[in-house]
């Protein structure tokens, strides 16, 4: 295994980049939870910043320990993949789960005025 010190400039700046953007994605999706009104538009924002800060950093992991380990490493493909499946099946839950609510009982789940049909 390739110590810190041995992981070339190239590979050290790529991985600090990717982490960089990830966390980046990831804060600024979360942000989307303090300047949106309404549940339907919060729960979007942290979904896509969740997915891509992910990718991101999934990537600088990929290529940090291939590197240092001088072989691929891929059981973060199964991180990813589990995180991209699970993630929008989570966002579509709440946002049924929600929807039922608000129907039951009596609010409009689209606000009034919004010139959209149920």
């Amino acid at each position: 295994m390739i110590t810190l010190h041995d992981l070339p400039a190239w590979a050290a700046v790529l991985t600090a980049l990717l982490i960089l953007a990830g966390s980046s994605l990831a804060l600024i999706g979360s942000l989307g939870l303090l300047r949106f009104k309404s549940f339907y538009e919060r729960v979007h924002a942290p979904t896509l910043g969740a997915t891509l800060g992910m990718a991101c950093i999934l990537l600088a992991s990929i290529l940090y320990f291939s590197i240092g380990q001088t072989r691929p490493v891929v059981h973060e493909i199964l991180i990813g993949l589990f995180v991209t499946v699970t993630t929008p099946v989570t966002l579509l839950l709440l946002v049924q789960t929600t929807l039922y609510r608000d129907r039951q009982e009596g609010r409009d789940p689209l606000g009034e005025g919004s010139g959209q049909d149920c």
